[in-house]
């Protein structure tokens, strides 16, 4: 059971659309996303089981379908055969169910050809102040469950310098209202004085991405980016932050081998890094640059995601780290890929 249930979630997850019945009432928010996997749709989130998805959602199309039993209770099919037979939408405070994550700023001077938040149309940047996502953050600590705040931002201008400013500002406006929450950030920190700016602001748990496994491939997606020092600066972040609170995504799907990702999560655990490791999803905003950069990639399948999660786990194990250590960003979410530990 638990097997076909990591299988079915892999499936969804890399799937398309949920199509809903005709006159049904989404009992949730719709969630509009700046950043990560599904970043410039309109989803919403799903738990069955234990496992959550984030997923696209429409009353016309949609590789899966949802349906509604006679006593409320909601089930999925897939291709028209049975698929999951209890599912139930998951309230997102802010992005992600249980947490307040917020984009500072989507647009980004960096050319990463995977990533589609510079490219969304400008209407989709909302110009939020500190104040204004310190009293979104307020707000929803009073209304609903959240057990963290999340922070994210391209760097406009090149300037990493103003972007580190900005999360450190967010983060003491944050603080200021909601002095016991979990403080979570995804910034791109060029410095040790940096990173231990953004722990001394009161940040909890910092990602620094090295997003893709090999130095070649990264050469080509990453063409501004400099990863010989961003694995520095992850090195001074587990300093600062301490081994388990410190993560880095590792994208694949654009032509590594198993091996090469194999080889990358070992080294991100050896310095006391928890990978975070994510297959590629391209769209309409982000496939012309995929394109440019490493060709045509071939789409990643649900036997292999498993596959790579089962090598993710085995590496951790080893290395005796564990995703539950991370309480905020996208290990405790775990709406976009199969995490050790909590999934399987």
């Amino acid at each position: 059971m638990e097997e076909d249930l990591i299988f079915k979630k892999a499936t969804l997850a890399l799937g398309g659309g949920i199509k809903l019945p005709e006159g049904f009432e989404i009992p949730v928010r719709v969630s509009h996303s700046t950043s990560g996997p599904g970043a410039g749709g309109d989803s919403v989130a799903f738990s069955f089981h234990g496992m959550r998805v984030k997923k696209s959602v429409s009353y016309d199309r949609g590789e899966f379908e949802l349906h509604e039993r006679d006593d409320g209770s909601l089930y999925l099919t897939h291709q028209g055969e049975p698929f999951i037979d209890e599912i139930r939408f998951d309230p997102v405070v802010y992005h992600c169910p249980e947490q307040a994550f917020f984009t500072l700023d989507p647009r980004c001077s960096f050319g990463c050809a995977f990533c589609a938040s510079p490219r969304l149309p400008a209407a989709d940047y909302k110009g939020l102040t500190d104040e204004d996502i310190a009293k979104k953050c307020l707000d929803a600590y009073n209304e609903m469950h959240v057990v963290a705040v999340s922070l994210t931002s391209g760097v406009m201008d090149n300037d990493v310098d103003r972007t580190a400013n900005r999360f450190i500002s967010c983060i003491k406006a944050v603080k200021k209202v909601l002095p016991d929450i979990r403080i979570g950030i995804e910034p791109y920190a060029g410095s040790e004085s940096q990173i231990k700016a953004f722990k001394d602001a009161g940040a909890d748990e910092i990602k620094l991405n090295i997003q893709a496994a090999t130095p070649e491939i990264f050469a080509k997606v990453c063409p501004d980016l400099d990863r010989e020092n961003i694995l520095r600066c992850l090195g001074h972040a587990v300093r600062y932050f301490g081994k388990g609170h410190v993560t880095s995504n590792i994208i694949y799907g654009m032509g590594e081998t198993h091996e090469d990702l194999e080889k990358c999560m070992c080294q991100l655990c050896e310095i006391g890094v928890i990978p975070t490791v994510r297959s590629l999803r391209h769209n309409k905003y982000n496939g012309e640059s995929l394109k440019k950069a490493i060709g045509e990639p071939a789409p990643v399948t649900p036997e292999e995601m498993v596959e790579v999660a089962r090598i993710h786990k085995d590496v951790l194990s080893r290395y005796g780290m564990d995703t539950r250590t991370c309480k905020t960003m996208c290990l405790e979410c775990g709406c976009c890929d199969l995490v050790p530990f909590r999934d399987l």
